[in-house]
């Protein structure tokens, strides 16, 4: 695949997009971008206050943008978001892009008792998911779940998922927690399919990006000097938000991108580098393992699935 730039992104006019997460990093560049492109743009924020000035640039721009108020690791607030969106959009949602996302802070438990990584990388995320489905029946809709090159160093135990009875560990969480990103879209894929839905679910991972998360991760910890090692690998080893966003654009909007695709960057160990489609592991193409995270999901959040 040739080098490629969101300047190639078809015209979005009249397509409605839900970005989680959208108030910085990769999920700000792609509601920017996307709005640029003609869509109308719902971004589904945890900060109202850090939303609201993307939203603001977005419109001093000429484009159509909303605030979502979001919060993955609250389950009522996902139920809320949900049915906000839904109010916003009627008509439908075109794209929904799974984007917001937590990295190795310390054992931290979500609003429901969940741990935070999986609480808020997954399973807020397939609530949403599932929540969306009836606005999700536009033709040629679309679900971009964001999971990471950190799946393959993943290994997911349905039996203690939050860390209840094991020792936590924030590395392995957080690969657990991305490798489910891939099961949870790739199981959407079949069952959609099964359905006999007109719906595209896909994967996509931004390679080494310089985003919050590993600002974030400092910060969670109290780690001053964590902070600023973080802040040296970001200006040495990884890439500007705008080539890390790519897979993710590509995977949104393409006409190519079919229902099952992963999207990564195309340079070497996939850290950098334009879009390409990518392999994933062993472990996130188990179809058992991702049938049963798929029930389990449902039992944890109390959605139900749809489709089923």
């Amino acid at each position: 695949m040739s080098r490629w730039s969101a300047t190639q992104i078809p015209d979005q006019t009249g397509r409605n997009v839900l970005i989680t997460g959208a108030n910085s990093g990769l999920g700000r560049y792609s509601a920017v971008t996307l709005a640029s492109r003609g869509a109308r743009v719902l971004l589904a924020c945890r900060s109202a206050e850090r939303g609201r000035p993307v939203v603001d640039e977005i419109r001093a721009a000429g484009g159509e943008a909303e605030l979502v108020e979001l919060d993955l690791a609250d389950l009522s607030s996902v139920r809320q978001a949900a049915s906000t969106a839904r109010a916003l959009c009627p008509e439908g949602i075109d794209i929904l892009m799974n984007n917001a996302g937590v990295m190795a802070p310390p054992l931290t438990r979500t609003l429901d008792g969940f741990e935070l990584q999986m609480g808020v990388n997954h399973l807020g995320h397939a609530a949403l998911t599932w929540l969306l489905m009836p606005s999700l029946m536009r033709p040629g809709a679309r679900v971009v779940t964001l999971s990471s090159i950190a799946h393959r160093a993943g290994s997911l135990d349905l039996s203690d998922l939050n860390y209840e009875y094991r020792k936590y560990n924030a590395g392995r969480a957080y690969g657990q927690s991305k490798l489910a990103n891939l099961l949870f879209a790739f199981e959407l894929d079949r069952r959609a399919r099964a359905a006999g839905l007109d719906l595209l679910s896909v994967a996509a991972h931004p390679g080494m990006t310089a985003t919050e998360l590993g600002g974030n991760m400092a910060r969670a910890r109290g780690s001053s000097w964590m902070e600023k090692g973080w802040g040296l690998v970001n200006r040495v080893m990884t890439q500007p938000v705008a080539d890390g966003a790519s897979p993710q654009l590509y995977a949104a909007t393409m006409p190519d991108v079919r229902s099952g695709d992963y999207y990564g960057p195309d340079g070497p160990g996939e850290a950098r580098g334009g879009p390409k489609k990518v392999s994933s592991t062993a472990a996130a193409q188990d179809t058992r393992v991702a049938a049963e995270l798929w029930d389990l999901t449902a039992t944890l959040t109390g959605v139900t699935p749809d489709p089923r």
